[in-house]
């Protein structure tokens, strides 16, 4: 059998793929081959060949609709989807709206699964089914204090996998990726400058934060032949995880 990942003739769509980690997924699915579909409210300024553009708003049902149909019209099939966009930005729960609460959830969970029943509707009815990956979060297993709407979004995805992998099964797989901190061109908004961004850095085993090819080629993985019997599961990538405070505490 052979180890080599390879795409030519697939079609991947990476939700919210024009930036940040989801661009750094794409980029690892065109350089295995395939053929990407990135979406996102916003058409960047250029793409790479074989890379598309689709305007979309993954919370309205209507629009991942015209979304899933022009797939099918363009490419006649999709066979791998990476449900990656979502966020949240620094909130107080004690004083967070609940229209502000809604919403994060709904981006975060509620579009990911309107996103993945469209496409679990192309991917039955294709030969060789297809593969659908949700980008979650460390968040989803660690208190998220500053993001809790968005931390107990991401646990709920990571539920829905389990429960979407044995409902489609056999013909798609389903699982999760959950990154820990990645470095991307945002990430001055949460980390600061330089010297913050390495100091976060160095509270990290691995000493570095995940570069968002790192997400992708885990992606690469997940969604290959090679990972065939992988279902229902999750991936944590956050470098070894975090040092228990206590042992901080105790060298002081």
């Amino acid at each position: 059998m052979s180890v080599a990942i390879d795409f030519s003739n697939k079609v991947v769509l990476v939700t919210g793929g024009t930036r940040g980690i989801g661009r750094g997924i794409a980029r690892r699915f065109l350089d295995a081959g395939a053929s990407v579909v990135v979406c996102g409210r916003n058409a960047p300024d250029s793409l790479p060949e074989r890379c598309h553009f689709i305007a979309c708003d993954v919370r309205d049902p209507d629009s991942v609709q015209g979304l899933m149909a022009e797939i099918g019209t363009r490419f006649g099939r999709l066979d791998v989807l990476v449900n990656n966009a979502g966020g949240s930005p620094h909130a107080d729960a004690a004083t967070a709206s609940p229209r502000f609460s809604e919403g994060i959830i709904r981006l975060n969970l509620i579009a990911p699964l309107l996103v993945a029943q469209s496409a679990n509707r192309l991917m039955q009815q294709q030969a060789g089914g297809g593969v659908q990956l949700f980008i979650t979060s460390v968040g989803a297993h660690r208190p998220s204090p500053g993001t809790a709407a968005y931390g107990a979004a991401k646990a709920g995805v990571i539920n829905l996998v389990s429960s979407l992998a044995i409902e489609w099964a056999p013909a798609v797989r389903v699982m999760a990726v959950s990154p820990g901190l990645v470095k991307t061109e945002q990430s001055a908004l949460h980390y600061g400058d330089a010297a913050g961004i390495e100091r976060v850095a160095a509270t990290i085993p691995l000493a570095r934060m995940a570069e968002p090819e790192d997400i992708g080629n885990a992606c690469l993985f997940m969604a290959s032949d090679l990972a065939s019997y992988a279902s229902g599961t999750h991936l944590l990538l956050h470098g070894g995880g975090e040092k228990p405070a206590f042992l901080t505490a105790a060298a002081q």
